[in-house]
């Protein structure tokens, strides 16, 4: 995962980065950028270590951690360095010239030594490891979740195959890596030089995959999209997305992406059960709105449907899924409250 939430200004000013005189939120990790490596055009990697001596919390491949702004935003990034490390944290950032300045900002701002503010690592997108196989599916800057898999894969003597696709053969970020790692054939790369017909065939690799196989699929909407069709008929719950916003997403503070053409739906009630509170939640405004304008604290981060801080159980209604982060079936039983709806007149939260 690349950059899951852009910042929404196009200014780099050296305010938004958060330096070690910066507020710290409860839980937050202060970490030291030790190094910076160039690894494709546009694309850098982010080397953290402890400030402090000691290790780091530990992550699961598919994990990715918050960096915190200074002026109170989040972005959300992928660690993709082998997951049984506990001395360092590895992300990589793709500079989005037209993006909302997050990327711009860590590419130019960011520097080693650096002290920065981050969350302890969380996972939406993990390994099924008891799966007869797995699949990895990147395009471009997508490849980083991959990354820490592959590691976790080959420390349990997993099977799998990596589909590794960009626009240009300078694009593929960690391919010298992934190559120096002797994945032989398991190791498929496509450049399509910007004509997606002459990329990864997602149909094919689904259809031509071992029986049992679970699949994991990271990069631009495009190559999303094909893999949602060509993996319509698979078992349910074998099929594993993480999205990433990408530089045509809306550049307007608070505008949920991905939501759809209709990204506020009809007005409806929110009940909570445990407070006993009832509130409307009109056309314009998202659960999460109400239940801070009714003097709820809420935790939030990315509030787009895309980090999963925010999910809910619910009890009652049949909720209006616009997330990209829960599972089929955590859909029965949870909700995003910070990007989707209601379906039915009222929704019962456990809250």
């Amino acid at each position: 995962m690349g950059e899951l939430i852009p910042a929404v200004t196009n200014t780099v000013d050296t305010q938004t980065m958060p330096p070690s005189q910066a507020p710290v939120r409860a839980g937050a990790l202060q970490v030291r950028v030790r190094s910076i490596t160039y690894l494709c055009e546009g694309v850098h990697s982010y080397e953290l270590v402890p400030v402090e001596d000691g290790d780091l919390p530990a992550f699961t491949a598919g994990s990715h951690i918050d960096l915190y702004f200074r002026d109170g935003r989040v972005r959300q990034y992928s660690l993709c360095n082998d997951p049984a490390e506990r001395f360092r944290y590895v992300f990589a950032v793709q500079r989005e010239e037209n993006g909302r300045g997050g990327s711009k900002a860590i590419h130019e701002i960011v520097h080693p030594g650096r002290i920065l503010a981050i969350s302890p690592p969380r996972n939406n997108f993990p390994l099924h490891e008891d799966a007869a196989h797995h699949v990895l599916i990147a395009g471009g800057i997508g490849i980083t979740p991959m990354v820490a898999m592959i590691h976790r894969l080959l420390a349990v003597g997993a099977s799998f195959e990596l589909h590794y696709g960009a626009r240009a053969k300078s694009r593929l970020a960690f391919l010298s890596q992934l190559e120096s790692l002797g994945l032989g054939s398991r190791l498929h790369v496509y450049v399509d030089g910007g004509d997606p017909s002459r990329g990864m065939n997602t149909q094919e690799i689904v259809t031509g995959a071992h029986a049992g196989a679970h699949f994991y699929c990271c990069g631009p909407e495009g190559l999303m999209r094909a893999m949602r069709r060509g993996a319509s008929h698979c078992a349910p719950g074998t099929v594993h997305f993480e999205h990433f916003a990408s530089s045509s997403a809306p550049a307007v503070p608070g505008e949920l992406f991905g939501a759809g053409n209709q990204t506020i739906g009809v007005g409806f009630k929110v009940r909570l059960a445990r407070t006993g509170g009832e509130f409307d939640v009109p056309d314009d405004k998202t659960i999460v709105e109400v239940l801070r304008d009714n003097g709820f604290e809420v935790s939030t981060s990315c509030e787009a449907g895309l980090c999963g801080t925010c999910r809910t159980r619910y009890l009652e209604g049949e909720p209006d899924h616009r997330d990209y982060v829960l599972e089929d079936d955590e859909k029965r039983r949870e909700i995003i409250i910070c990007c989707s709806r209601s379906r039915t007149a009222s929704l019962l939260l456990d809250l």
